[in-house]
């Protein structure tokens, strides 16, 4: 019997979340509306979340946005993200997103014969 009750104490104790994140609180917590598309945010949390966005009505009746977020990494340091999301979409910027390697030099190449053929105006089906 002592058995059981231990292992269901350890379940129990093992169940419960282990990370501070768990236990995190907003320390900031800023918005204001004006009710006409305009608006802006900011919040921040105690293990370090933050968050900031403002936003504009956009021309094709969505919102443009300009903002940036942040949150700790495993490594210690931390990942910043900002971006714009407007009638172009959702742009970020970070220096962790991937980016794609150059295009080698034959793909120019061939860019500039199809350019040239359109130019002339011989099409493809």
């Amino acid at each position: 019997m002592k058995l059981i009750i231990f292992a269901c104490l350890a379940a129990v104790a093992l169940a419960r979340p282990q990370r501070p994140d768990s236990e995190a609180e907003t320390v900031l917590d800023e918005r204001s509306d004006n009710g006409d598309g305009n608006f802006q945010y900011t919040f921040e949390t105690s293990n370090g979340i933050s968050s900031s966005n403002q936003g504009t009505p956009g021309s094709e009746g969505q919102s443009n946005m300009q903002g940036s977020f942040s949150f700790p990494l495993a490594d210690g340091t931390i990942a910043q993200v900002s971006f714009i999301a407007d009638e172009n979409g959702y742009q970020p910027s970070s220096d962790l997103l991937p980016v794609a390697p150059p295009l080698p030099e034959h793909v120019y190449e061939l860019l500039r014969i199809a350019e040239d053929q359109r130019a002339r105006g011989i099409t493809f089906e």
